[in-house]
């Protein structure tokens, strides 16, 4: 009975998420690379909000087209090793199949999941495995699901367009501040500190996900899996049990850091963020053969 039980909550649980066609096969597709590879994305949607959630979240209401202001690459290594969290920036100045040169967001605006799958991979050579999407109400339910998320900011930030007052100091945020948090650029840097955050926010998110005091207890454990499945959208191919699988691998040592950049400049499509070419191909050539990224490569804040 409990094996039933339990069989038919991860059924429902696995039933409830949302599936899209996101690792779509094209000609000239990156061959599979050693490791497991996961997308992560966050967009800006507003599905199945309220016009009061969202003036309670501050998203501006609804603005068109889906975009993604967060994407993230996770690696994690066949072998022991330590996983590691790439954020790809937004205004990455790239190759976006049969659109030419523009920013890496454009390819989720113009072809959704499975342009920005193929945008991705084109511009690091490493083929990804898994996808997950969630947009703006699913990310703040995550989060008071858990209780809140603690967080240390070593400045204030004070960012009405985001809905957000923050103190400097540690803090645990709930739901509508969370989003406010990653979503902010009222920072010094801007978007480069706001991938920072994320990477923070992320890794705080995922060790209070696993810790024992979630997932021993009947009562936060729940709604976390119903919210999680709710909330986040997959490819056709991925379930439950891989999303499980890829908190787990996150819990432990983490290697967080972002593209090895060379600056910005005004293009066509508005200011672009440029790649450091040699580093960013030395960069992505370790995940493709699933070795630690180099040390003098790694960027660890802004």
């Amino acid at each position: 009975m409990l094996a039933l039980l339990v069989g038919g909550l991860v059924y429902f649980v696995d039933s409830s998420l949302t599936r899209v066609d996101a690792l779509s096969s094209y000609d000239g597709r990156v061959a599979d690379t050693p490791g497991t590879n996961w997308l992560l994305v966050g967009s800006d949607s507003r599905a199945g909000m309220t016009p009061e959630q969202e003036a309670a979240l501050a998203t501006g209401g609804e603005v068109g087209p889906s975009r993604t202001d967060t994407i993230i690459l996770i690696h994690i290594p066949e072998a022991r090793g330590a996983t590691t969290m790439v954020s790809l920036p937004r205004d990455s100045y790239v190759s976006v199949p049969g659109n030419g040169q523009d920013k890496l967001n454009a390819s989720f605006a113009l072809g959704g999941p499975p342009l920005l799958v193929q945008t991705v991979e084109g511009a690091i050579g490493v083929r990804i495995d898994h996808y997950a999407e969630i947009g703006f109400g699913g990310f703040a339910g995550i989060v008071d699901a858990l209780g809140g998320v603690d967080v240390c900011l070593q400045s204030a930030i004070d960012d009405p367009l985001a809905g957000i007052s923050l103190p400097a100091g540690c803090q645990e945020l709930a739901g509508s501040d969370a989003l406010g948090f990653v979503r902010s650029r009222a920072t010094a840097l801007a978007d480069l500190d706001r991938m920072n955050n994320q990477r923070q926010f992320m890794s705080a998110l995922l060790a209070k996900a696993t810790s024992p005091a979630t997932y021993l207890n009947p009562l936060r454990i729940w709604p976390l899996m119903k919210d999680t499945a709710s909330s986040l959208s997959v490819d056709e191919g991925d379930h439950f049990w891989n999303l499980a699988s890829l908190a787990w691998a996150m819990r432990g040592d983490l290697v967080t850091t972002t593209v090895p950049v060379a600056g910005f400049e005004d293009s066509d499509v508005g200011n672009v963020l440029l790649w450091d070419n040699e580093r960013a191909s030395q960069f992505f050539d370790a995940l493709a053969q699933d070795r630690q990224i180099p040390q003098d490569l790694l960027t660890s804040g802004p």
